[in-house]
């Protein structure tokens, strides 16, 4: 599935995706992330400008850490939660790849509080019922819940350590337009 600057799945020890913590069947993977206009075009989400749901027409400048959710179905690894906790639009998608589709809901950090504690909260409380709105029941019915929540220190830690961190804008952003648009890896 395309992202606007879509990382490939890392195992544990693979430096390319961030940080990934196995945990009782899923992969939680930690990354910061920038979202442009010059991204987006790369993957070609604003072709239709404001024909793609999630896509309004206008300016795309957002960063953030993305707390991604991966198992295996299907014999695949796929993608099945992100969390964009984004200083401007925080967001996070349902991907459902048996249905072919990406949901995205918007945070209201008024009323959700901080987005980063809002998401690992959900991975703590409602990882199994997220999983299984977004396709993956089968995945969320073999979770476990304990290897889950023994993983969340180093997630947690590892995310808010990233959100608070000096990051080379420019190099995340040449290497994002570069996978965005199908370039080396």
């Amino acid at each position: 599935m395309a992202r606007a600057d879509r990382c490939r799945v890392a195992e544990p020890d693979d430096v390319g995706w961030g940080r990934v913590a196995a945990s009782g069947g899923v992969r939680i993977g930690v990354e910061y992330r920038l979202l442009t206009d010059a991204i987006a075009a790369a993957a070609q989400l604003v072709a239709a400008n404001g024909d793609v749901p999630g896509v309004e027409a206008g300016s795309v400048d957002d960063r953030g850490v993305s707390l991604h959710v991966v198992a295996r179905q299907d014999g695949e690894d796929r993608e099945f939660l992100r969390f964009d906790c984004f200083q401007e639009d925080p967001h996070y998608h349902y991907v459902s790849w048996r249905d072919k589709s990406n949901e995205m809901i918007h945070l209201d950090p008024v009323a959700d509080g901080d987005p980063l504690a809002w998401a690992l909260d959900r991975l703590r409380s409602r990882i199994q019922p997220m999983l299984t709105r977004a396709g993956a029941g089968d995945v969320a019915d073999t979770l476990d819940l304990t290897a889950v929540h023994a993983a969340l220190p180093r997630i947690s830690e590892t995310a808010f350590r990233l959100r608070h961190a000096e990051h080379d804008e420019a190099e995340i952003h040449a290497a994002a337009v570069r996978q965005a648009g199908g370039g080396a890896r």
